[in-house]
Formats: structure tokens, C-alpha cells, sequence
């Protein structure tokens, strides 16, 4: 089948093939730290210091990690299928960016932003940001925050991934756990459109595997260039 419009989901099992720290540990820590510390509205208004410096550390660690196939095949489906694809990303690096994809919703934030409480202004930063640092647009300092979405938070573009899921022909779901919602509910939202084909590559099957029509286990770096070539190919 020739697909026209493909949406993907990408997860933290993509990004772990190339190094990136997934969010939580078989200790239910992140790398050390309580989720309640470091990924919540309430930590940062408690601790804002720590908050940034777990963020700091994170941002830091970005350009020690590489894309991997996984991610350059998908920049090369992108490039080459007569149609459109999406990428609708829950990881926080910009690996697929630097694959070469450009057309991506990051639904829980970008590492590499920041956004100030005081005016709302989102802005590029890669460097450290502290209490002190001040808002490019407004000037006022101790406003600016990760532009990351935290626990308690609502995920970001959900109008327009709702609307993408909609009309997509291919869903294609990529390292993700199944767990996480609203992204856990997309494959049972592609699936009432009744006309998508919906397919898993994971690690093994996720918590929603038997929603999809096709379930591919194993390596994304693997499994990932051979399928979108078999597209490409179509």
C-alpha cells in the first residue's frame, strides 16, 4: 500500500538506543532524582535552583548523544515519500531534529527552550539558565522555566495532533510503553477513523499492543530503516 499521510509516535525507547537516559529508572528515580522534585510546577516554585540545575545537566549531556538509524531513517522518509509525515514526539532532545526531520510536534517540550512565566515568550537556549537569567523579550529575571510539560501539566499542539490523527493513513508507533497517556490513547483514536492502518516497533510489546494491526519487537535502529525502505518501495 502507497501511504500518503503518516503520523508517528515517537517514545524514550528511540532515544535510549542512542544514549539518552529514559525518564524513569527500575527505582522509579530520574538519573537519582524523585520525579516530585525535579518534574513538577510545585518543585520548581519550592526549589528553582535544583530544578534548573537537574535541567542544566540534562541540556549539557545533549551533544555527547547522537541520532541513530532509527531517527535518520525517518528524516529519510520525510524526505523521499510523495505525501506527508508527522512526527509527534514525546522525547525532549532534538535528535530528530539533527537527523534532518522538520516536521515535528514535541507534545512534552524541547530541552533546548525555555519559556517565561512573566510574558509567556518561549525562546531558543542552549546554554545554562539560572534564577537570575533574564527574559530576552521582557527583561524580568527569576521568570524563566524549562519549556518542558510536567506532571499536571497538559501536553502541548493537542488540537493539532488530534486533528492529524484524524486524517492519517499510517500510524506508526515507535519506542513507547504504552502507559502514558493521552499519548497511550492515540492508536484507539487512529483506529475509530476505521480506514488507518496502525503499527507498533518496540522493544517488546507495549501496554497497548493488541490495538494495533501489526506489532514489530525488536531494536528500532534495527527494524525502523527496514520498514520505512519497505514504504519507500511500495
Amino acid at each position: 500500500m502507497a501511504y500518503k499521510n503518516i503520523v508517528i509516535l515517537t517514545g524514550a525507547g528511540i532515544s535510549a538506543e542512542s544514549g539518552v537516559a529514559t525518564f524513569r529508572d527500575a527505582g522509579g528515580l530520574w538519573e537519582g532524582h524523585r520525579v516530585e522534585d525535579v518534574a513538577t510546577p510545585q518543585a520548581f516554585r519550592r526549589d528553582p535552583d535544583m530544578v534548573q540545575q537537574f535541567y542544566n545537566a540534562r541540556r549539557a549531556q545533549l551533544p555527547s548523544v547522537d541520532p541513530n538509524p532509527a531517527h535518520y531513517a525517518l528524516a529519510k522518509l520525510e524526505g523521499e515519500l510523495v505525501g506527508d509525515v508527522l512526527i509527534i514526539t514525546q522525547n525532549v532532545d532534538d535528535l530528530h531534529e539533527r537527523a534532518g526531520s522538520k516536521n515535528i510536534i514535541h507534545m512534552h517540550g524541547e530541552l533546548n527552550k525555555v519559556r517565561c512565566l512573566g510574558c509567556g515568550a518561549v525562546h531558543d537556549w542552549l546554554a545554562d539558565c539560572h534564577r537570575e537569567s533574564p527574559c530576552p523579550t521582557c527583561e524580568a529575571e527569576g521568570q524563566l522555566r524549562p519549556d518542558i510539560v510536567w506532571f499536571g501539566e497538559m501536553p502541548m499542539f493537542m488540537d493539532r495532533i488530534t486533528r492529524a490523527l484524524s486524517t492519517c493513513d499510517l500510524f506508526l508507533s515507535i519506542g513507547t510503553s504504552g502507559n502514558v497517556y493521552p499519548a497511550a490513547a492515540f492508536v484507539a483514536e487512529v483506529g475509530r477513523t476505521g480506514y488507518a492502518e496502525s503499527v507498533e516497533i518496540n522493544l517488546e510489546p507495549s501496554l497497548g499492543a493488541s490495538l494495533f494491526d501489526t506489532c514489530l519487537h525488536g531494536k528500532a535502529g534495527t527494524l525502523v530503516p527496514k520498514f520505512v525502505q519497505e514504504i519507500l518501495e511500495a
